[in-house]
């Protein structure tokens, strides 16, 4: 009988299409997932992938293979964790997080759950996207929320909020020919990048860019500069006049979403913690 652990590694390397990234993403060599694949793909006496030069995919086999390993390794975490659960609890909710969504929503989120059902046990972890994924895919997690989702069998896929940004500089000024000099570019995701594609087609790439919101901001604070940020992350500033919106400069969305499994072993739990997810992102829209 194939274990977890084989079963992990088919479904991580059925996701990325590629043996090296699935050794990363589960913190393996890739000599450790060959020789679980191997080890699996004799077991059934099947061939699961079919080996290229650009990565490998499922073959028949494989495809028909998928849904029965993603069931068994969910049963076995869901097994496991309410093997843990402490006394007086019903149930174990395990909610996923990005960071930057834990102070807006999951803080708020937290009370609100344990007042609606205190009898059950609440896990949270944060992490990047892929990990978020990976673990609900899992059954590690019950619900994400998260802002860069990837469709998934079995898995229904939610708008939460719309996060608002606003193109901010440190001394006032209007967009000259279409874009504003000593911008600093931070990456906040595919929709961004799509959405300020089209709202500045012509636009050159930014001398400096980095891929954390709040290192962006700081390096802006500390030496001049403009950039997009959320506008509740900036208001402060705005009020205190050490920044300023820039006249002309379009305002650019960038949705979060929540993810959970279409099926789900506990249904009520999870309306109930969609239900507190959306109620809270609803105020948040009105801040």
């Amino acid at each position: 009988m194939a274990n977890i652990e084989q079963l992990r590694t088919f479904l991580e390397v059925a996701a990325t299409g590629n043996f090296n990234q699935a050794a990363d993403n589960l913190n393996v060599s890739q000599s450790t997932v060959s020789a679980r694949i191997k080890a699996l793909e004799g077991r059934l006496d099947r061939q699961l992938f079919r080996r290229s030069r650009t990565g490998v995919e499922l073959t028949g086999a494989g495809r028909r293979f998928e849904r029965y390993a993603a069931s068994v390794v969910q049963g076995w975490e869901q097994g496991r964790q309410q093997v843990a659960l402490p006394e007086g609890y019903r149930t174990l909710f395990g909610l996923g997080t990005q960071v930057s969504l834990w102070e807006r929503l999951v803080a708020r989120w937290l009370p609100w759950m344990r007042s609606q059902a205190p009898d059950v046990a609440l896990h949270v972890e944060t992490d990047y996207s892929p990990s978020l994924m990976r673990q609900l895919s899992d059954g590690l997690l019950d619900l994400i929320v998260l802002y860069y989702p990837r469709t998934m069998s079995g898995v229904v896929i939610e708008t939460l909020l719309e996060e608002r940004l606003v193109m901010v500089s440190t001394r006032k000024r209007r967009i000259s020919s279409g874009w504003v000099e000593d911008y600093i570019y931070v990456d906040w995701g595919d929709d961004y990048r799509a959405e300020l594609a089209k709202a500045f087609p012509d636009v050159e790439a930014s001398a400096i860019s980095v891929g954390l919101g709040a290192i962006g901001l700081q390096y802006i604070l500390d030496n001049g500069g403009s950039g997009y940020f959320p506008l509740r992350v900036v208001r402060p500033y705005l009020a205190e006049k050490k920044l300023y919106r820039v006249t002309g400069a379009p305002t650019l969305k960038r949705p979060a979403y929540m993810m959970h499994s279409a099926h789900p072993a506990d249904p009520d739990t999870v309306a109930l913690a969609r239900e507190g997810l959306l109620h809270i992102a609803s105020l948040e829209s009105e801040r």
